[in-house]
């Protein structure tokens, strides 16, 4: 049975503020800790699991600390609806200094907000070989565990950077920026890239005013019916699809 200040500690996990003084953040689940656990940039430091996920996985924990515990121990600490038989607290990832977009394609998002679209958005980047993104201070945190949970093991391989956009855009010379909007070039005419800088804004706003005035080529996905937007992900996937495939 883990002590009650085990548990205290691992369920404060759940705010930013608490992540941040650790340095660490949660993953849950079989799947997910198979992906962290086979990634070298993955630095899992403790896990906790039932009994059966242990005698199954054993083989690849390696030196990492392992506690068996039971169902109703991970129900107390597991941010899942459903818990699913493990849980790890990891140590975040030294991403190093802001990156430059030279020689890259970069993903910018601004502001968002839903955790579910920035994993899925990290997840997508890592399926077309995006190893990059660079977001607004006021976008999501990338270690909230429904971001970690979206990801699929993605955020092992993506670095994600969190700095003011306007002042980085503005340091990029040279390196085009395309700006995802409701009015702009039909994306699927725009030239195939290997270099250069797509922003995806807020779900509800979009990309604000500031962001608008610093793009080369505004893009648009054509819309042939009457959804009044897209979801950021979903818009995401499909202009990464064309320009990059």
């Amino acid at each position: 049975m883990l002590s009650k200040s085990r548990v205290k500690y691992i369920q404060s996990l759940g705010q930013k503020k608490f992540r941040e003084t650790e340095a660490v953040f949660i993953a849950e689940g079989p799947k997910l800790m198979k992906e962290l656990l086979e990634e070298k940039s993955a630095d899992v430091k403790e896990i906790y699991a039932l009994k059966e996920w242990i005698d199954d996985n054993l083989h690849i924990v390696g030196n990492t600390s392992v506690t068996e515990i039971s169902e109703a121990d991970l129900e107390k600490i597991s941010h899942l609806t459903t818990p699913n038989k493990v849980l790890a607290i990891l140590n975040q990832f030294d991403n190093g200094k802001l990156p430059s977009a030279k020689g890259k394609v970069t993903l910018v998002l601004e502001n968002l907000q839903d955790p579910g679209n920035l994993g899925t958005i990290i997840r997508i980047a890592d399926w077309f070989g995006v190893v990059q993104i660079v977001c607004s201070t006021d976008t999501v945190d990338v270690y909230n565990p429904k971001v970690v949970q979206s990801t699929m093991g993605s955020i092992a391989r993506v670095k994600v950077f969190y700095t003011g956009l306007p002042e980085w855009l503005t340091s990029q010379k040279g390196t085009s920026v395309f700006t995802a909007t409701l009015k702009g070039k039909d994306v699927t005419t725009v030239s195939k890239i290997s270099e250069g800088i797509v922003i995806i804004g807020n779900e509800s706003k979009g990309i604000s005013a500031e962001l608008l005035n610093l793009a080369d080529v505004k893009i648009t996905i054509p819309q042939i019916g009457k959804a009044e937007s897209l979801n950021a992900a979903v818009a995401a996937g499909i202009i990464l699809s064309h320009l990059l495939t």
